[in-house]
This record gives C-alpha cells, structure tokens and sequence, in this order.
C-alpha cells in the first residue's frame, strides 16, 4: 500500500530575527500532524528548536525563498513587512502569525499592530490564536485546491482596485468651489 501523494505545500517563515517563535513551530507541527496528505515546509530562524513533524530549515537564501514563495500552496509567515511583500508579489495572501513581545518573540509589539493593519486591509489573513491559524489554513488548502478559482490575493487586489476607483469618482464628483480672489492694484 503506498502513502497518498502530497496535493499541496505549506511554507511557513519565521523570518531571521534572533528571538524564539516556538509558537509558529507548533501550530506547523500540529497542522502537519492533522494534514499528512500537506507537505509543511518552515523556515525557523534562531528558534531553540526545529519543528518535528513538518520539515525544518534554519534559513534560506533569496533565491531558494522566491521558489519556495513560487511552488507554495499556502503561505505562513511572521508580521515583518519584507516577508509580507515577497508572499503577495509571489501571489499569495499570507496567514500572518505576528510574533508576540509577552512570550518573548520581539522586543515590542510592532508586529502585532502592523499585522492587525493589513489584516483589516486584506493583505494578509491575520491569525492570532491556534484555533483561527487551523482555520485560515484551511479555508487556504480549499481555496488553492480549487480549480479555476481566483487566488485570495487576486481577489484582494481587485477589492482594493475597486475600492481605490470608488474614491476617485467620489473625489473626481466633488465640485471645488471658486475662490473669490480680488484683484489689488499696486501703488
């Protein structure tokens, strides 16, 4: 009997921080445990550990990031701007896991909140608890095993495409009023 064939990939970044994010590890490991039919694939950085179920490099050089970023299914990755950019410009809508100052993760909560931003703008899904990453992750695995379906991204995009064209109409209907402007004469 031979195992099923893996129908996706899942990278997960922890980015090159040298704090712990032990916590990005587990949720990997768990989801990795509950989806053997997903390759998990995370880049941990300084964590203490590697994960041990999914698959576990420290580090990546750009190159082999861009191709990971290319070949993924779904895309995990920590509250750092760079990391968020390369995800989306490789089409993906990240699940974002910013790293949290009170286990030790960052030294302030600059992720959280940068996170919590573009999460409401629909840049990434912002995840903060195990049970919303099971979920995001997913509703993710269902959306890129879909065929013929718009990439989270795509769709994103397009929202903010469209509601960027809404406010310029609304800008562009707006009638200026005329400045009543005297003329002096000079003496």
């Amino acid at each position: 009997m031979t195992a099923d064939p893996v129908k996706a990939l899942v990278v997960a970044l922890a980015g090159t921080d040298h704090h712990p994010f032990e916590r990005l590890v587990d949720w990997m490991d768990a989801a990795a445990q509950r989806r053997p039919d997903v390759r998990f694939l995370v880049q941990h950085g300084s964590t203490t550990r590697a994960p041990r179920t999914a698959e576990g490099v420290d580090f990546l050089t750009h190159d082999r990031l861009v191709a990971l970023l290319t070949e993924a299914s779904v895309v995990v990755c920590h509250g750092g701007p760079g990391t968020i950019m390369d995800a989306r410009e490789a089409g993906h809508v990240p699940l974002c896991v910013p790293r949290d100052p009170a286990l030790g993760e960052h030294v302030d909560g600059h992720q959280q909140r940068f996170a919590a931003h573009v999460g409401e703008a629909g840049v990434v899904r912002h995840v903060t608890s195990q049970a919303s990453f099971d979920t995001e992750l997913d509703s993710a695995l269902e959306a890129a095993a879909s065929p013929g379906e718009l990439s989270p991204a795509t769709v994103a995009r397009d929202d903010a495409r469209a509601r960027l064209a809404a406010q310029l109409d609304e800008l562009m209907t707006v009638r200026p009023q005329r400045l009543n402007l005297r003329f002096r004469s000079r003496v």
